[in-house]
């Protein structure tokens, strides 16, 4: 029986995939056996008319080892 555990990070990237990849890089400096990304939220942030970067709120699962 294996248990996982979700965690919420927020990140930021020139789009929304390097976002998401950001997120999960970051998570896996402290947390080993991450499994699944979820983005739950997604915004672009806007300066002089053009997107300058986007952040996401992601839950990233990871199974909990014994």
């Amino acid at each position: 029986m294996s248990v996982a555990k979700t965690i919420e990070i927020l990140a930021e990237g020139d789009s929304i995939e390097e976002a998401t990849e950001a997120a999960v890089r970051e998570a896996s400096i402290s947390v080993k056996n991450v499994k699944h990304v979820y983005v739950d939220d997604f915004r672009a942030i806007v300066e002089d008319g053009k997107i300058e970067t986007y952040r996401v709120k992601a839950n990233v699962t990871f199974v909990v080892e014994n």
